[in-house]
């Protein structure tokens, strides 16, 4: 399933969706249909027939640069702002809310949307080349929201994205993976898409309720605190079928077989 313009690929590979972004000539530069795109994939996966989610930019000179230039072009009121960064919120949403883990593969540039969308994954791996950042205070002149902010100071804490941002730089990717926002570093392209494939597979082998309700407690956690009520997802843990074959899989030394339910 693509979209009309086939500037989004959407490939099933075994119990994992795999997600292009297609436009390699403009370094992968979002339009508005690709990003609504996205996020409705990531709102529609089905989590019992697949088991992770992999996004990837195509060609190995960026993951993606951000939003076009040319959607701006029609801007022309307060309206248009505020729609835009609630459309980026959504999107933001939707990838970070997918009911199964998602990776982004990251190779090359990696700024504004692109950026904002890998931070919205579970987990980031990156070529050496990685380029990451939100250089808007030395191109556009715009700003994030609130709710993108929040999901990168997260990730980073607040002096870090503060600077990043003011000074409009780009992290290399050896400084991302010391900060945490990247989990592993490959030297090219062919060995992200591999690396990329392999994750997928791992995650695709364990509890899947056990992932879902960690993602939606860290998103609780992000947003609420501490004190979030997580009762609900305490209680679809321990009271799943998952939880009791994993506790007789392990007293009886088998490896367990997962149901997500």
């Amino acid at each position: 399933m693509d979209d009309a313009s086939g500037e989004l690929l959407v490939e099933r590979r075994g119990v994992s969706l795999w997600l292009t972004l297609n436009r390699p000539a403009q370094r992968n530069a979002l339009t508005f249909a690709m990003y609504d795109g996205l996020r409705d994939v990531c709102a529609g996966v089905d989590a019992d027939s697949v088991k992770a989610v992999v996004v990837v930019g195509a060609g190995a000179k960026a993951f993606a640069a951000g939003t076009d230039m040319t959607q701006f072009r029609a801007f022309a009121s307060e309206r248009d702002a505020l729609d835009y960064e609630a459309r980026m919120d959504a999107v933001l949403e939707a990838v970070e809310r997918c009911p199964v883990p998602t990776v982004a593969a990251l190779a090359g540039a990696c700024t504004g949307g692109g950026a904002g969308i890998a931070a919205a994954c579970d987990i980031r791996i990156a070529t050496a080349d990685l380029k990451f950042g939100f250089p808007i205070a030395r191109t556009l002149g715009n700003c994030l929201s609130i709710a993108n902010l929040a999901r990168l100071v997260d990730l980073m804490g607040s002096g870090r994205v503060r600077e990043m941002i003011f000074t409009g730089r780009l992290l290399g990717a050896g400084e991302a993976k010391a900060v945490g926002l990247i989990a592993e570093i490959v030297p090219d392209h062919a060995a992200l898409l591999g690396r990329a494939e392999a994750l997928a597979e791992l995650l695709a082998g364990h509890a899947p309720i056990t992932l879902r309700t960690t993602k939606e407690a860290l998103r609780r956690l992000r947003l609420e605190g501490a004190k979030a009520d997580d009762r609900d997802l305490v209680l679809a843990a321990y009271m799943s079928g998952d939880f009791a074959e994993g506790r007789e899989a392990f007293l009886a030394k088998r490896a367990p077989r997962w149901k997500g339910r």
